[in-house]
Order: structure tokens, then sequence, then C-alpha cells
């Protein structure tokens, strides 16, 4: 946004415009990113050999104009819509009726990329390795080991798990608005295990499943391979699935559960409001349709507090909570949660007779490494770090797409929904990218109906190196090809 001198008037001269307009071009240019502290008043006075008065009206100017935000007692950051005007990609309407689903074999094309040695992994949503803390879990298991806990890997965790671990669960459940006891947690394998066990406990095949439209294809296969039926409700970028559209779906369709993803929707990034939260779980208690609440990526907003689950919200045990490690500490331990409100009995069995347990060193790993505050000094870091991650790669594919391309601007979590000119086929991108050792996850697989045939989901866990870079501008040229 350029800055205007009707914004400042009163206290503008040319000096403050060439100074605002300067710092304005940085940020531009990726120089510096949402979420950056800029050059304090003292500092950029010396550079520029300005009087500080002259350096605060520039700033102030930038923060009229929506591009900085000041924070007490910390100084000047760059607000995280400034990054760019690049409009929202829209929401599709509903689907007509119910459907069986059939992602499997295009998700299994996009998982079998993950292992491609060379392979610019921008498809699967899962952090780089370096983006985890490794360092302070590896001290963790150094720990474990000199406790002796070598006996762990001959016995059974048996349901629910491993005790410490439930109680640090259930205390950091606080954060998200609601207080189980360490008795309702349940350890599963992973967020999937908890999803499938979930809807287990609840549904039966032939059964219509609501979900957000687009969703987590994770979610698809769950009900996919559960032999359920899956009924798409509109999602928009900003506030999540639409309470409209899903209030006419359960006065039309026998629904028999709801999955939603409330806290930085995978692919969208949208984060409902606490009103909207409220109001879904009032409207689905009132059909009596429980709702299954994914909230792995709830720890990871960009900035500010934690957002609360949908769960806080519930009343009734309506809502069963269904979270993981997966995406903050480690994707390979697979260790996932469910508190199951009035189906918590039911889905502690069906975990029992699915694989007896969750595997017991890494459930004791987790419960030393919560116990202290490594966990949270490094969701501190990771979350800035993420919001820096997001707005780099929004900048260069603003940069290297075609004219007309969308993109979401998610406050947590680390996907981008990319909305591509009608004429872009995301299947044919991601044959073409696939040449070019460039992994994407294309729009029909978040969707049962196969839309969004112009949409890709991107990645932007991954360390920000040239041959990074390159494949965003790899992708902008195969798109632009298509037009």
């Amino acid at each position: 946004m350029a800055v205007s001198e009707g914004h400042c008037t009163g206290f503008f001269t040319m000096l403050y415009l060439d100074v605002a307009d300067n710092l304005k071009q940085r940020i531009q240019t990726g120089l510096y990113l949402p979420g950056d502290r800029v050059p304090s008043l003292r500092e950029l006075s010396l550079q520029l050999k300005m009087s500080i008065a002259t350096i605060q009206q520039a700033y102030r100017c930038l923060e009229i104009d929506g591009i900085l935000e000041s924070r007490p007692q910390s100084g000047y950051y760059v607000k995280v819509q400034a990054a760019s005007s690049t409009a929202t990609p829209v929401t599709h309407k509903a689907a007509p009726a119910p459907a069986l689903v059939n992602t499997g074999e295009l998700a299994m094309r996009i998982l079998r990329a993950t292992r491609i040695p060379g392979m610019v992994q921008l498809g699967a949503a899962v952090p780089d390795v370096s983006f985890l803390p490794t360092l302070p879990l590896q001290r963790s298991a150094r720990q474990r080991h000199k406790q002796g806990a070598a006996h762990a890997w001959h016995h059974y965790e048996f349901p629910p798990g491993h005790t410490l671990l439930r109680r640090q669960i259930a205390r950091r459940c606080d954060a998200a608005g609601f207080n189980p006891t360490p008795d309702n947690v349940l350890i599963t394998n992973g967020c999937q295990e908890a999803l499938v066990l979930s809807l287990r406990a609840i549904a039966r095949p032939g059964d219509v499943i609501a979900v957000e439209s687009p969703t987590f294809y994770g979610i698809l296969q769950a009900i996919e391979s559960l032999h359920m039926k899956a009924l798409e409700i509109p999602a928009h970028a900003h506030t999540g699935i639409s309470i409209e559209a899903l209030a006419m779906a359960l006065e039309q369709w026998p629904v028999k559960a709801c999955v939603i993803t409330p806290n930085f929707n995978n692919p969208l990034g949208a984060c409902m409001n606490d009103d909207a939260k409220r109001a879904v779980v009032q409207l689905l208690a009132q059909h009596d349709v429980p709702l299954i609440e994914d909230d792995i990526y709830g720890e990871l907003a960009h900035f500010g507090a934690r957002p609360s689950a949908a769960k806080a919200f519930d009343r009734k045990g309506n809502v069963v909570y269904c979270s993981s490690f997966s995406k903050t500490i480690s994707p390979g331990l697979r260790v996932g949660w469910v508190t199951g409100g009035k189906y918590h009995e039911k889905i502690e069995y069906l975990k029992y007779l699915a694989n007896f347990a969750t595997a017991t060193p890494n459930q004791q790993l987790l419960a030393e490494f919560l116990a202290h505050q490594a966990y949270d000094r490094y969701l501190r870091q990771i979350r800035g770090t993420y919001a820096k991650q997001v707005a780099r790669m929004r900048l260069a594919i603003t940069q290297a797409f075609p004219i007309g391309t969308k993109i979401t601007q998610p406050s947590g979590g680390f996907v981008l929904w990319v909305e591509m000119p009608r004429d872009c086929d995301a299947l044919k991108l991601f044959s073409a990218a696939a040449e070019q050792n460039i992994a994407i996850a294309p729009g029909p697989l978040f969707s049962v109906k196969k839309k969004y045939r112009h949409h890709i989901r991107l990645n932007a866990a991954i360390p920000w190196e040239p041959v990074v870079e390159g494949a965003i501008t790899q992708l902008g040229i195969l798109a632009k090809k298509m037009l």
C-alpha cells in the first residue's frame, strides 16, 4: 500500500515520505517479513543521520497505513497482512448430495513422492526436520536412558496409555479452554488413528459424515476406509466452515457426524472465532450430531494466544477432540490422543481391539519432554518462524505465478492454498512438477467431488534455500504455460 500524504496530514514532509517509502520498499521485496522487527528509532536515526523525531513520524505514517505495528516495550514490527494484497481464494458451493470417497490413489502418489531423493517437498504437510525440536528431544531421550528406561521396550502401555503423558496432555488442554482429567485422555497412534477410532465409535458403513470443503485428505481417506459417505460443506479461508450451509445440510440429510478443523484448517488455514465455534457446537448439539474436532495445528498460531478449541464450548459431551504432536514435536513418534466425551469408553475399547497400544518408549519420551519448559520455549520460537516462512512463500508465489492467482493468508500453521487462473489444471501441474523434482498437492485431493481443479496446496515448513525459491519460480513457469 502506498504511503499517501493525505494519511499523515499535519506532520508529514517530503523527508518523512522518503524514509517511509524506503522502508516500505524493503518490506515489499522481502527484506523484512511479516512479524519481523524493523530497526529501532535510534538505530535508523544513526544509520540515516536523521533526527529520531523524523524517523518516528515516518514509522507512524507506515503504522497508519497498516504496514507497521507498534508493540509496547518492544518496538515496531511488520504487520502480517502487509505482505501482499493478493485476493483470497473463492469458496465453492456445497455438494448436492453425500458421496462415497475415492481419493486413495492420488493421496498415495503424494506420499510416494516424499520418499524420492532430491525431490523438493512442497506437497506433504510435514515440517522439515530442521523446524522440529530435535536437540531438546534428544536431551529428554538421554535422560530417559539414564533413568533406566530400557524396560519400557518390553511391555504394553494398554489403553488409555502412559499415565504421566496423559497428565501432561490434560494440563496443556487448559490453554485450549477445556479441562479433561487424565482418565479422559486416550493415547493413539497419531491424530489419524484418533479420527478413525472416533468415526468407528459414532457411525457405520453408509452413514453420512459432514466435512469442510476443502478438507484435509486424511479425513476423506478415513471416511473412505470405513465405507462411509462424505457431505461437503463450504468453508471460507478466513472464517472456516459455513454455519448456514451446515444448518441446511442438517435439515436435508441424515448426518451422523461432522468432522472439522476449527483452528488453522488444512488446507485453507482458516481459524474460526469463538462465537463461530460456539455456534457450531450448539447447532450440532441441537441436532444430536457429534462433532469430531481435529486440532492438530491449534498450538501453531503465528502471533498471540493459542486459540480456543471447539471442545471448550461443549456442555453435553458431544465433541470428540483429536490431536497429536506430529506437527509440533515429531511426526515419526506417531503419538496422538483423543478425549471422546460421551463416546470415550467406546473409542478406548476400539483402540484396544485395533492394536493393543501405542509404542511405550515413545509415550515415555514425550512425557519426559513435556514435563519441562523446552516445549513451550520451542513453540514461542517456531510460531514466528512459520509466520515468516508463510510470508516468504506468499511473496515468491505472488512474483512467480500468473496474474489472477489468489493465495490464502493463514494466521497459523504452515500450509498455503493457492487458486490459479481456471486454465491451470492442478493435476497436470502435479505431473509436470514431478518431472522437475517438485512435489505439490493438487486441489482435487481435498474434495470428495474432485473439485478445486485449479488449486494447489503448498507446504512452507521447509528451509528457504535457492532450490526452494527456484521450485516456486518453476511452478509459476509451468502454470503460465497452461494459459
